[in-house]
């Protein structure tokens, strides 16, 4: 546990039957390095994540997509689950949002079925990402290049596979975190390897 995100605010973007530890584990690790996550959904209330088929918790969101401002926010997580991005990328201000984190260059950050909104936001193209298995023909047709492997980060997204990803999505996170709010300065944890483009 250190505080090298002294601070920083970090939107996890998520509708009901997320994949719940795919949201709770980043957002422990960014609260453990000092930062602060916040839920941000379609509407106020709450959600409830899943666990794959099973009902999971419920989750009080903290923003809707129309309150937040992006310029709050050092980056963006997308957690998976097969029900949630499917949701999202239906809705046009859950798109937009997705591409003015990338198109501002901040860090984000999706696993499992959550590249799904980066394919609906149109920038996977010419980037190397992962995903849960289904997804690699979407991305592959929205001219990304799909690779099996735990993580990969290129040129500010970072992406994963599935649960069992989550220690090397969270570590890519918080390193991504890190560079974004201290230009300049290396971070406590394991450097981030990009892949290029």
């Amino acid at each position: 546990m250190s505080d090298q995100l002294h601070n920083i605010k970090v939107a996890f973007l998520a509708t009901d039957n997320f994949e719940q530890v795919e949201l709770t584990q980043p957002w422990q690790a960014i609260l453990d390095e000092g930062g602060i996550p916040e839920l941000i959904s379609l509407s106020s209330g709450q959600i409830k994540g899943c666990h794959h088929d099973q009902p999971g918790d419920t989750f009080r969101v903290d923003k809707t997509i129309k309150e937040c401002a992006i310029s709050d926010y050092a980056g963006l997580v997308l957690p998976g689950g097969v029900f949630n991005p499917d949701a999202l990328r239906t809705h046009a201000e859950a798109v937009r949002m997705v591409q003015e984190f990338v198109y501002t260059q901040k860090p984000v950050a999706a696993i499992c079925h959550g590249p799904w909104l980066l394919v609906e936001a149109d920038v996977v193209r010419n980037r190397t990402v992962t995903s849960w298995p289904s997804l690699q023909t979407d991305i592959k047709n929205a001219g990304g290049t799909w690779v099996d492997e735990e993580v990969v980060a290129d040129d500010g997204i970072i992406t994963s596979r599935k649960p069992e990803d989550l220690d090397a999505f969270s570590a890519h996170l918080i390193e991504a975190l890190f560079s974004v709010a201290n230009p300049g300065k290396k971070s406590q944890s394991t450097p981030v390897v990009e892949t290029a483009s």
